[in-house]
């Protein structure tokens, strides 16, 4: 005879309940991904120095025509939030003061990935469509290159490209605005 465990399955606003009765503590790197409460692993040294880099780029560059968030949360739905490495939301920061951003409010979100790489091409990424998150790029160390993925569907994203160093790419969202892999992948 064989037994189906069945998982207990949490909403965002039950995890934040959880936060408030000390259950949870603001100190634990934890995202709710389709119910389930996921620890995140460990930041290494190539990938906060990515983060960094990739912060102080788009500040310098975007920080009058959009709000540069780092490792904060994007609310997806009901049972799911997620703290990107750093997401690009429309400038409203009333707003974000009494909620956090939802996929409305995002241009382009970027995961910088090393050890992460597979879990986020397959968990992550497809969340992200799902959820009709517009334009998100995986930042992939281990090979040195950087996934575009554009044209959510619910089956996923219908237009995936990957740059190369020496290439440029455009936000969605900014046509006008141009980066080098190169400053992406940082020296």
């Amino acid at each position: 005879m064989s037994v189906e465990l069945l998982r207990r399955l949490f909403t965002v606003d039950e995890c934040y309940k959880m936060l408030e009765a000390g259950i949870l503590t603001e100190n634990e790197r934890l995202e709710i991904i389709r119910g389930e409460i996921i620890r995140m692993s460990p930041i290494s040294p190539p990938h906060a120095a990515g983060v960094s880099c990739l912060s102080e780029l788009f500040i310098l560059s975007l920080a009058k025509t959009v709000t540069v968030r780092v490792k904060n949360p994007v609310r997806l739905n009901n049972n799911s939030e997620t703290l990107p490495d750093i997401a690009l939301l429309q400038k409203l920061p009333s707003l974000y003061r009494t909620q956090h951003p939802q996929p409305e409010n995002v241009f382009l979100l970027i995961e910088v990935s090393d050890t992460t790489v597979k879990y986020d091409q397959e968990v992550k990424i497809p969340l992200y469509a799902e959820n009709n998150i517009v334009e998100v790029w995986l930042v992939n160390l281990t090979e040195e290159c950087l996934e575009v993925y554009r044209q959510p569907t619910a089956n996923g994203y219908e237009n995936v490209q990957t740059f190369q160093r020496g290439e440029t790419v455009t936000i969605q969202a900014l046509p006008d605005v141009t980066f080098t892999v190169d400053e992406i992948l940082g020296d």
